[in-house]
């Protein structure tokens, strides 16, 4: 599919996930404030910023691990965070997120840790688990490693299992979060092939959480900005046009290194 192609189809997509005025923290202490923004079905949507802005909290809310303050998180139109706690378990199956570190088990094959949502949540027979788990490995390039273990892979063949995991259950939404972190920038570029080859190929929304500037232009469709200081977003939109054309300071000095900054002293 081609970049026009997507676009057009992005443009028509309905909202898949909405945030309204999510306010959201620990204990006593504010993380974000006052979010609202919307990831349209079938985009890869980027939650950018830097370190300790929040990120990852703002996913915990969203995947229904932790309760909003404030507002609404709205998944195809029913508000997680309202309804009863079963069916929001149920709701929360229809999504798989990939960990930072992957999160396999080592004494596991690469086939046993992608049956392990298969064997809670479904009453599959072992051979059709085990099926499954060959097709998602093929899904992600690695066919013909299910018997292989994790500490006999490397480390983006791991990141690649995550993502097959994930998978596991044909979720409408993946989360993932910090996908190319401890990987080197080949192992990097060929897990953002991969993200945007999902896409193109199974129609799933895609919410990544990243900082990494080669990631963010090559894979995102859309992201948000989340700020650190002011503890809130600061902007929302393509990465591209938010670098070029953002009138926030702070948002094009992230996407430009700081290179903004200096054009504007010098």
């Amino acid at each position: 599919m081609s970049d026009a192609e997507h676009e057009a189809g992005v443009a028509s997509a309905p909202v898949h996930i909405r945030l309204e005025g999510i306010s959201l923290g620990y204990g006593e202490t504010l993380v974000q404030r006052d979010l609202t923004f919307d990831i349209h079905r079938g985009d890869v949507f980027v939650i950018m910023g830097g370190s300790g802005c929040g990120k990852s909290t703002v996913m915990r809310c969203v995947t229904g691990l932790l309760a909003p303050w404030s507002g609404r998180v709205l998944l195809g139109g029913e508000s997680l965070w309202q309804l009863s706690a079963a069916r929001r378990n149920t709701l929360m199956r229809r999504n798989g997120v990939m960990y930072q570190s992957g999160a396999l088990w080592s004494s596991m094959t690469l086939e046993e840790n992608i049956c392990l949502p298969l064997e809670q949540y479904t009453r599959l027979a072992p051979e059709q688990m085990r099926a499954i788990a060959e097709y998602k490995l093929a899904l992600v390039g690695l066919a013909g490693y299910g018997d292989h273990y994790p500490a006999e892979i490397s480390g983006g063949m791991r990141k690649r299992v995550g993502v097959a995991r994930a998978m596991a259950l044909d979720p409408e939404i993946l989360f993932f979060d910090e996908p190319s972190a401890g990987l080197d920038p080949l192992s990097a570029r060929r897990l953002d092939e991969l993200i945007l080859e999902l896409r193109d190929s199974l129609g799933t929304t895609m919410v990544v959480i990243t900082h990494e500037l080669d990631s963010i232009f090559t894979i995102a469709d859309d992201a948000v900005f989340l700020d650190a200081d002011s503890k809130t977003m600061l902007a929302t939109g393509n990465p591209h046009a938010l670098r070029d054309h953002s009138p926030v300071a702070q948002v094009r000095a992230f996407l430009t290194r700081g290179e903004a900054d200096i054009d504007a002293v010098a």
